[in-house]
């Protein structure tokens, strides 16, 4: 599937997946180095943490809207026979 036909909520995990990934391929070796980059902060790492930190924000927002305080729910009235 292409971008416009996924859903808000697959777009995420596909952008999880990615940067999980790139973390797999920029970990640290055990002196502090990138193994790709060889530097010991590694940018690239840290823009897919970034990624990860922001996709668990979007996660744990509420979607829904409250209710209004001080008025019930009322449905939607018909403004008159169907003809």
């Amino acid at each position: 599937m292409t971008a416009p036909f996924l859903s808000l909520a697959q777009i995420r995990n596909r952008l999880i997946l990615t940067a999980r990934a790139i973390l797999r391929d920029h970990e640290a070796n055990p002196d502090g180095h990138c193994r790709v980059c060889r530097t010991p902060h590694c940018r690239v790492s840290t823009a897919a943490r970034n990624v990860i930190n922001a996709a668990e924000k979007v996660r744990q927002r509420r979607t829904a809207t409250p209710p209004i305080a001080g008025k019930p729910h009322q449905p939607q009235q018909s403004e008159g026979p169907l003809t």
